[in-house]
């Protein structure tokens, strides 16, 4: 089992930066994947971005490439979104989710933290 611990959201305005962070406890002896999604209301969640256990893969969604980077420390057990040129449509609940290669089905979910973008 692993649990994720996501913090970092907050209100800020169009423009502005936000930096996530997702802290991993319990079974991270293992190489685990790991994505942002975000889910806005009334909408489906959606993936945000992804990156390898060793880091050197990355990939984002075509909404947010170029303004985000997904990255991780693995020796803190953390993985972090910078989000930059932030969007009052980046307005959701973002969550950290892991997986284990090679499933492509993230198995372990955080709680969410909420990022607002004021226009």
């Amino acid at each position: 089992q692993v649990q994720l611990l996501e913090s970092g959201g907050g209100l800020v305005q169009a423009g502005g930066s936000l930096r996530l962070s997702c802290a991993a406890s319990g079974r991270t002896d293992r190489y685990y994947a790991m994505g942002w999604f975000r889910q806005a209301p009334g909408k489906e969640r959606e993936f945000v971005a992804g990156i390898s256990w060793s880091g050197d893969t990355t990939n984002y969604s075509d909404s947010v490439k170029g303004r985000f980077t997904i990255s991780r420390d693995n020796a803190k057990n953390t993985v972090y979104l910078q989000m930059n040129s932030l969007k009052p449509e980046d307005t959701a609940v973002y969550y950290c989710a892991a997986r284990l290669p090679p499933m492509a089905k993230y198995i372990y979910w955080g709680v969410g933290t909420q990022v607002t973008v004021s226009s």
